[in-house]
């Protein structure tokens, strides 16, 4: 059986987390491989809202199993806090259904106190990051002093622990940040680890054994497209691959289980991202009110993780083209297509303007588009509720026609879409 993989097409926010739900009904396995608790996704059922920042949401079906891959970096408090929220609600969330890959990278309060301070050090250049710890743990990953979970498995770990708690209080004095308390993270670590060691495993072993068994894999991606380390709008990204590749290396697989595997790409019907960076198609004013809503309703327009208001745009065509040639995507799903009911007219990016040159394309990436003005192509819109369409002939044509020409400009086809933020608010596009 091919592997699913689910990736977004944007910043992230793409709505991933309950198209993540929709495929995990028939899922064996779902596999987060990228990222930590800077993404969050939300999964609306009946009428609680889950929101979760590190396991899968797949779990939520009590067939499918959880597994973080050996390319995520964790932060074992947050880790332990979802984990009593989803038990919270019934949840069965043992080790028979979490796994954690042995190689998958520890978050400490001083990377958190590290990323706070050398984003506030940036001044006026700062990049937006949620003070997380993505990034520093992913530094010490590469310059290879990090803890992985296996450490936790080793009479040596908490030896391991302080050296780094200190080596880091260093670098926070080096820029006017208190230092962290040593006895408190060991204390806490301790605890930590005594809940933790029974879901370690080797996540490669698992699912490679899945796979040849014909189980179904489905391999949720964190944040998006834009954000990756090397194809994202670099440097305003997150500090890992979050393209399908990433998929392989992310969980220990080879490239042989790639064949055969079907590519999803997530996008809303416009544009959002959160934080510092390049956006061509950004508005302000009035449209981007009502694109971003008020907040009051857990769907509008409003970090999951970090509760900042996004910025919002039309749809960037080219970056999406970009998008699907980077991920190999087979088709694509669209979200929030109910948040366009009402707008007379609708704008779709197809092409940048710069020194008076049409660039239809990106080259060299998407890092350097400040001065891009955007091409747009205006559709009419439509003033329909669609919440309760649930029949490709019963949308608006003019909702039809904006869906035709998103697969058209990105030469991909658009397999459903959403009209809010139910399980079974879809529609399975004709």
């Amino acid at each position: 059986m091919p592997i699913q993989i689910i990736v977004g097409t944007q910043w992230g926010d793409e709505g991933k987390g309950r198209i993540v739900d929709w495929y995990a009904a028939k899922s064996d396995f779902v596999a987060r491989y990228n990222g930590g608790d800077n993404a969050g996704h939300s999964v609306t059922v009946g009428n609680t809202l889950f929101k979760l920042h590190l396991i899968p949401s797949g779990i939520i079906h009590p067939h499918a199993v959880a597994v973080l891959g050996n390319g995520m970096v964790i932060n074992p408090q947050s880790l332990l806090a979802e984990m009593e929220m989803l038990k919270g609600h019934g949840i069965l969330v043992g080790p028979q259904r979490l796994r954690i890959s042995h190689a998958a990278h520890l978050i400490t309060p001083s990377h958190q106190a590290l990323d706070k301070a050398l984003d506030a050090a940036r001044g006026k250049g700062n990049i937006g990051t949620t003070g997380r710890g993505i990034g520093p743990a992913y530094t010490d990953k590469a310059i290879r002093r990090g803890l992985r979970f296996s450490d936790m498995m080793e009479s040596s770990f908490l030896n391991k622990l302080n050296t780094l708690t200190r080596e880091i209080n260093n670098q926070l004095s080096s820029l006017g940040a208190d230092e962290m308390d040593v006895a408190k993270i060991e204390q806490d670590f301790i605890q930590y680890r005594s809940i933790l060691l029974p879901y370690i495993t080797d996540v490669s072993i698992l699912l490679s054994d899945a796979h040849e068994k014909k189980a179904f894999i489905l391999a949720e991606g964190a944040q998006g497209t834009l954000l990756d380390i090397d194809h994202g709008t670099y440097p305003y990204v997150t500090s890992s691959s979050t393209t399908a590749p990433g998929v392989f290396s992310g969980l220990g697989l080879g490239l042989t289980t790639a064949n055969g595997a079907i590519v999803t790409g997530v996008c809303k019907s416009f544009q959002t991202r959160v934080g510092s960076g390049p956006f061509p198609t950004e508005v302000i004013g009035e449209i981007a009110e009502r694109l971003r809503g008020s907040g009051k309703n857990p769907w509008d327009e409003f970090g999951t993780t970090t509760g900042r208001a996004r910025r919002v745009g039309w749809l960037d065509g080219v970056l999406l083209r970009y998008a699907v040639r980077i991920n190999g995507l087979t088709e694509l799903i669209i979200t929030k297509m109910d948040i366009l009911s009402g707008l007379m007219e609708l704008k779709i990016c197809v092409g940048y303007r710069k020194n008076g040159v049409e660039i239809r394309d990106i080259v060299f990436g998407p890092s350097n588009l400040e001065d891009y003005e955007p091409m747009y192509e205006t559709m009419p819109g439509w003033d329909e509720d669609i919440c309760g369409v649930r029949e490709w002939d019963r949308l608006p044509h003019q909702a039809r026609s904006y869906i035709a020409a998103i697969s058209k400009l990105t030469g991909v086809p658009v397999r459903m879409v959403c009209v809010g933020p139910e399980r079974e608010q879809v529609v399975t596009a004709k």
